[in-house]
């Protein structure tokens, strides 16, 4: 596997690189949903393009990351598909639909997943997960009443590509995401247990969010992928295993 890109994603989908010879996994571009800068979706639209072509010349499968986040889905009240319309409110969500319309239409060969909130090593200071437990350990934390995110631990989203891509799966659009994401409020009760902090919690009045995607398509395309379930557990290992490291 050839991968563009040297941050977060790329470095965890690294132990892949001796798999999948005739696939490029894009592994590139902003990691914030609150990005809304054309200079910069500019740039990562000719990057995808180089790499289309590239691909396509050579008969190269290409993986892209797509948003499986609020930015593209909206608030959802039943599991959303990857077939469901998406509201196009958000910019960062426009800009990534527009994404996938390039790779649908650039004639190669190609698959798209449409990730959540991955949570692991390497993560840059803005994303979600590393700035909650920055907040908690200075002892408070700004939240979002009734927001909550899909978390899922990066090792699973490697583990769902490399079963996706064994399995020769292609010209498809896919969820990678547990698909029951946590209130906020229950990811930093787990934080402030774990570093054992009391953080003064400022809570902002704002409408419900909550998106819920659903991944039953990722299932019945991986049928031996043994998938997590997002309980308590789960989220208490994510704590434990990633909190440290920032």
């Amino acid at each position: 596997m050839e991968i563009v890109g040297r941050g977060f994603l790329a470095a965890n989908f690294a132990p892949l690189r001796d798999r999948h010879p005739r696939v490029t996994l894009v592994a590139a571009g902003p990691s914030s949903t609150r990005i809304a800068d054309h200079g910069i979706f500019a740039r990562e639209k000719a990057m995808l393009r180089d790499v289309l072509d590239d691909c396509r010349s050579r008969d190269r499968t290409v993986v892209v990351f797509s948003s499986a986040s609020h930015a593209v889905y909206g608030d959802t009240a039943h599991p959303a598909a990857e077939a469901d319309p998406c509201p196009l409110g958000d910019p960062f969500g426009r800009h990534k639909l527009e994404m996938e319309s390039m790779v649908t239409a650039g004639g190669g060969r190609w698959l798209i997943l449409r990730l959540s909130h991955a949570v692991g090593a390497g993560q840059r200071e803005h994303q979600f997960f590393p700035s909650m437990v920055r907040a908690v350990r200075a002892g408070r934390v700004r939240m979002y009443r009734d927001c909550h995110r899909d978390l899922l631990d990066v090792a699973d989203a490697v583990r769902a590509v490399d079963v996706l891509l064994t399995a020769g799966v292609e010209k498809e659009t896919v969820n990678v995401a547990t698909g029951a994401p946590y209130p906020v409020e229950v990811v930093v009760d787990h934080l402030e247990r774990h570093l054992a902090v009391r953080a003064a919690r400022e809570v902002v009045d704002t409408p419900p969010s909550r998106t819920l995607v659903s991944t039953a398509k990722l299932r019945r395309l991986a049928p031996g992928l043994d998938w997590p379930v997002a309980d308590e557990a789960y989220l208490d290992r994510l704590v434990r295993d990633y909190a440290p490291l920032y």
